[in-house]
């Protein structure tokens, strides 16, 4: 059996106008059959609260789902904020996607990687 993992890399500045489509999209993966999907955040600059509060919202979604949530590649700003709210206890954080790949691509384990942006 093979584990679905879906990439969302989203840009820019992850706040209150990008929250709903962001959380839209993990809704739109985990329906699609995602086991597993990993949030790049290598090009987000800036995520405020509303964009945290979006990502907790999605990792609800996710595990509802019987889904697994993990996020890479956050920057300086957002490991800080991961930091202040506990969120860095929550979340699998992955320093980028090639160590992910690496802890996942175990001989017995077929992922199969959809690049979303």
């Amino acid at each position: 059996m093979s584990t679905v993992v879906k990439y969302i890399q989203p840009n820019g500045i992850l706040d209150g106008t990008k929250a709903t489509a962001f959380r839209q999209e993990i809704s739109e993966q985990v329906e699609a059959g995602a086991d597993i999907i990993l949030i790049d955040f290598k090009d987000v600059t800036f995520m405020d609260s509303s964009g945290l509060g979006a990502l907790v919202l999605a990792l609800k979604t996710v595990r509802a789902a019987g889904s697994q949530l993990v996020v890479c590649s956050i920057n300086e700003q957002i490991k800080i904020l991961f930091e202040l709210t506990s969120m860095d206890r929550v979340f699998d954080i992955f320093p980028n996607r090639e160590e992910f790949d690496k802890a996942n691509g175990e001989p017995n384990t077929n992922l199969q990687a959809q690049n979303k942006n």
